[in-house]
């Protein structure tokens, strides 16, 4: 069996790119890479520096009713590695600068994590893994 293989992209599902678009470019520091619009979907991505994809999609017959659950099966959230806490730390500072919500540098016996949601509820985590 070969090597299992790094994640190249993700794409998360949201119900308006005029909100979304603008958030992630805050969060993220740049623009998409990418805008695409394919049959029933449109889609913006943003190349990390980390080499990865990251991608909004927003699908034409998008349920607005039904809100992102973690604890529902699917997707829990988004973890994004850093190097330290004083990494972690200007995260906290960037999200606060950029006025997005968050929970605070929380610790736990595997790590520090700083958690929040984008403007669907997506749950989104910068993490430092204990070392």
């Amino acid at each position: 069996m070969p090597e299992f293989p790094a994640i190249h992209h993700l794409a998360l599902s949201v119900t308006d790119l005029r909100v979304s678009e603008p958030w992630y470019v805050k969060l993220i520091g740049a623009e998409p890479a990418m805008t695409l619009s394919d049959g029933p979907f449109h889609r913006r991505v943003f190349a990390l520096p980390s080499g990865q994809l990251l991608g909004l999609t927003r699908h034409d017959d998008v349920d607005g009713g039904d809100s992102f659950s973690p604890s529902r099966p699917g997707m829990d959230h988004v973890g994004f590695g850093v190097g330290d806490r004083s990494e972690l730390e200007q995260w906290r500072d960037h999200l606060d600068a950029a006025g997005i919500a968050h929970d605070g540098i929380t610790e736990a016996d595997y790590g520090l994590g700083l958690s929040f949601k984008d403007p669907d509820g997506n749950a989104l985590e910068f993490f430092v893994l204990a070392a």
